[in-house]
């Protein structure tokens, strides 16, 4: 994890104690946040994941200040979050909205400039979003992924010092999100405080130094990509082999919790890899095992499980 924080200066981000309920006109209220606490620091990459209803826009809405907790604190630079967007400290890159489709590009970015007592230049964002190449271009005539890396120009405007980004590659083919990766990598080691909630966990993987997970309006796992990896217990051990009928099932071998089968092939999740390995040497025809730890796929799959098992109140809607 970086930092780019001293002991003197407060955090990018410190929410405590967030709750926000909604109650929809004749429906039960729902609990969109129950209790998160999350400091950020200068200079951190943090990844914000979970599923549906987790909670993350609500959460990315009360620090940009588009809406209160309902109860709980939000601080963005230690003050209160509409401060710092009027600052020009915080800027957001938001999945829709926010472009006139008979614009140009360089027209959206000009009238969106004027609205701020000082930016950066048009150019300079323009470079910087990748999208110097297409700034005649009518905003209506541009791809998904050109619409979306001009509102990241326009994020960019003020020269923020937090980028919050809500699912910024949502309207991007493959090729798009590994360009907008790569531009954001470059503002990252600028030294730029960035948040942004994905449902691509190889996005997260990839970019993210710290990986914030929630569900069910709570965080349920707060660290590194590895150590979030590391709480979906078990290894993998992957094996060509059929059982015969004088070898041990998949399932008795030893330190074996689950067994996934394809065609000749089997995949064991296993508390004691070595063991595993060992057992299947010696007892059985297996052949070209590979051992290796689990993805955060199946870290994202247990521990919002776990999260499913222990909640009980009405399921958050965002």
């Amino acid at each position: 994890m970086t930092s780019g924080s001293t002991h003197t200066e407060p955090p990018a981000v410190e929410i405590s104690g967030l709750t926000k309920a909604f109650t929809p006109p004749r429906s039960d209220t729902v609990h969109a946040l129950r209790g998160v606490d999350l400091r950020i620091d200068r200079g951190e990459v943090v990844a914000l994941l979970g599923p549906n209803g987790a909670g993350k826009t609500t959460a990315l809405d009360i620090v940009l200040g588009l809406t209160g907790p309902t109860t709980g604190r939000a601080q963005v630079f230690g003050g209160p979050p509409r401060a710092a967007i009027g600052d020009g400290r915080v800027a957001a890159v938001l999945q829709t909205g926010g472009l006139l489709s008979d614009f140009t590009v360089e027209e959206t970015v000009r009238a969106v400039a004027a609205l701020y007592r000082r930016t950066l230049s048009v150019g300079e964002v323009l470079d910087r979003a990748g999208i110097a190449a297409v700034a005649d271009r009518k905003v209506g005539r541009c791809s998904g992924g050109e619409q979306q890396r001009l509102r990241f120009a326009l994020a960019l405007l003020p020269d923020p010092d937090l980028l919050i980004l809500d699912e910024p590659t949502a309207a991007m083919d493959v090729g798009s999100r590994r360009e907008f990766w790569s531009t954001m990598h470059a503002e990252a080691v600028s030294g730029s405080t960035i948040v942004f909630a994905t449902h691509h966990l190889e996005e997260a993987e990839a970019f993210a130094d710290r990986i914030v997970l929630m569900a069910r309006g709570r965080v349920v796992a707060d660290g590194p990509v590895d150590q979030i990896r590391a709480r979906a217990t078990g290894s993998r051990v992957t094996a060509v082999w059929s059982p015969g009928p004088d070898e041990p099932a998949p399932e008795d071998l030893p330190g074996v919790t689950a067994v996934e089968r394809t065609a000749g092939r089997v995949v064991l999740t296993s508390t004691d890899s070595d063991a595993t390995a060992r057992a299947l040497f010696e007892r059985t025809a297996a052949r070209e095992l590979t051992i290796g730890s689990r993805s955060l796929d199946d870290a994202f799959v247990t521990l919002t499980a776990e999260a499913d098992a222990v909640t009980t109140e009405p399921e958050a809607a965002r």
